[in-house]
């Protein structure tokens, strides 16, 4: 079973390695949205235009063999428009309604700039994210498993965007922080996107079929009972620190701590967990799923810089 841990982490090398060709920089942003596809979640990229949040996604679904589809939010973007809609059509001189299948209906997902859609067209999501399937009038159709949406959003003060609602955003299990690379990182990319375009010929690196075992895999990750109590009790705090927070996270949140520390053990190719899996993992776990108070926006305080004060 050790060697199976330890050959895992090889393939993650291989993962990012490729990815790198293209993305150029943001090496904790890839590896967060593999541990999203390994504990079988959806994920929030969060960060201004322009710092490859698209790229990174559209790279990592090209190493995976995968059907893949983009939808880009705008305020005039209907549900429908998601999930599909029953088009008439004529058979043998009979007029029959068909269902045509929307852009949902794939492995991976990429939501552009999702809060740039109004609420009525992100809730078309939620049952999706959560239970794999889509009811369009009275029919129910399951949706083709892996099933993962890897949406995308700009900050929200900017003009015409729209805040997630809360129980949309707590069917992501991480939100993603994406930050301006270094200097000699722009200008690796300033070089290489502002001369002739190559094509990286990126192939495949994980099938269907190795996702899902490599899913199981990390369920079956021991972690000690001390360490689930130290993820559980970061959670609580976050419910009980009335002085900064006004909501904090639900149990959702202490599952996905749990899991993706295992996940990120199977990355660095442990097959324990470790205290340090769970802070690193706090960050991305729960800076989407507690909302800050007056007092805490008064003094400048970020989501990060709260978990930092729990994390103590």
């Amino acid at each position: 079973m050790e060697k199976t841990f330890q050959g895992m982490s090889k393939t993650f090398e291989d993962i990012m390695g490729e990815a790198s060709k293209v993305v150029i920089g943001q090496q904790s942003v890839l590896k967060q949205i593999i541990l999203a596809l390994m504990c079988d979640a959806n994920a929030l990229l969060e960060g201004y235009p322009g710092l490859a949040k698209t790229l990174s996604v559209k790279t990592i679904s090209q190493l995976l063999d995968l059907k893949f589809s983009r939808i880009q939010g705008t305020p005039d973007l209907m549900p429908s428009d998601i999930t599909g809609t029953y088009v008439l059509e004529e058979r043998n001189g009979k007029r029959e309604f068909k269902f045509q299948q929307g852009p949902i209906f794939s492995n991976i997902v990429l939501f552009d700039e999702i809060n740039r859609a109004t609420p009525k067209t992100q809730s078309a999501l939620l049952e999706s994210m959560q239970e794999r399937q889509v009811t369009v009038g009275n029919k129910t159709f399951p949706l083709d498993k892996p099933f993962f949406v890897l949406a995308t959003s700009n900050p929200i003060e900017q003009e015409g965007t729209y805040p997630l609602p809360e129980a949309q955003s707590d069917r992501f299990l991480f939100k993603i922080k994406t930050d301006y690379p270094t200097a000699q990182e722009e200008f690796l990319i300033v070089t290489q996107y502002s001369d002739i375009l190559k094509d990286h010929g990126l192939k495949p690196i994980l099938s269907k079929e190795q996702l899902a075992k490599l899913q199981d895999l990390v369920r079956k990750v021991p972690v000690a009972n001390d360490i689930k109590k130290f993820a559980v009790d970061i959670v609580l705090k976050s419910r009980k620190n009335k002085e900064l927070i006004e909501y904090g996270a639900s149990p959702r949140a202490s599952i996905g701590l749990i899991l993706a520390a295992k996940a990120n053990a199977l990355f660095n190719g442990r097959n324990y967990v470790t205290t340090e899996d769970v802070t690193e993992m706090a960050f991305p776990v729960l800076r989407h799923r507690i909302i800050l108070n007056f007092e805490a926006e008064r003094n400048n305080f970020s989501e990060d810089d709260v978990i930092k004060y729990l994390l103590k």
